[in-house]
């Protein structure tokens, strides 16, 4: 059995058309990271578009893919729970299908946790990030982002970039305080880690907004809710 340093997870949900551009892109590029010493987890969370069949007609051709499929929707922050637990590496990384972070940043993300970091994440929010997207998602993310901050005390600027690794022993032993299931999974990491004194390296990255991705009203009323909860979560912990 060849030995496993990198765990890179994809979150899969009908996302088929991505997955087809994903895969082939990602064993590219670990491969040149981690040359044999990898594997690409795609976490398919409840598909019916096809993805599950693909990724496993992937995974019985090439033994550096696997595929973790749920029958039920988890959303994505139990999915990547189950990645995590399930990878072989030291060093477990997710990012999204979409690729909107450009993948050179791969090798930096990575490099982080080599370097003794606990948990490395990109920044679109930085002054040396470059992003293209529309201007309602900008604000919307540059409010959220502000809220973390103040609220909660982080000093991060990015809470919710799809780019992000951690040392598999670090991530294991925070995730049973995470209560988050889905998107607000990464702020709440992002934020208990921060009071648990881990070890977190921020850099910027070049990202370009996918396809049809467009931000609610409820959206932001949402995510400006699951910071007070947090919030008040954290307070109640402490006392």
């Amino acid at each position: 059995m060849r030995e496993i340093e990198v765990s890179a997870v994809l979150p899969v949900y009908n996302d088929l058309s991505a997955l087809k551009t994903a895969i082939p892109r990602s064993l590219e590029v670990l491969e040149a990271i981690a040359p044999g010493r990898f594997e690409l987890i795609v976490a398919e969370d409840g598909s019916t578009d096809g993805s599950t069949e693909f990724v496993r007609d992937y995974e019985a051709k090439d033994s550096r893919v696997r595929l973790l499929h749920s029958d039920e929707r988890l959303g994505r922050g139990r999915a990547l729970n189950r990645a995590f637990a399930a990878a072989l590496g030291s060093i477990v990384c997710y990012y999204d299908v979409d690729l909107a972070t450009d993948m050179p940043h791969l090798t930096e993300l990575i490099g982080a946790i080599r370097d003794g970091y606990d948990i490395a994440t990109g920044s679109r929010l930085l002054p040396e990030s470059i992003i293209t997207r529309s201007g309602g998602r900008e604000v919307a993310s540059r409010g959220y982002n502000m809220l973390a901050r103040t609220i909660l005390g982080s000093s991060l600027h990015d809470h919710q970039c799809g780019f992000k690794a951690f040392r598999r022993d670090r991530i294991l032993s925070l995730l049973p305080s995470v209560t988050a299931d889905h998107w607000f999974w990464d702020t709440e990491v992002l934020v208990r880690a921060q009071k648990n004194g881990y070890r977190i390296r921020e850099f910027p990255v070049r990202w370009q907004q996918g396809e049809g991705t467009t931000v609610r009203r409820n959206d932001v009323i949402e995510m400006g809710s699951a910071i007070v909860q947090l919030w008040w979560r954290l307070h109640v912990e402490k006392g």
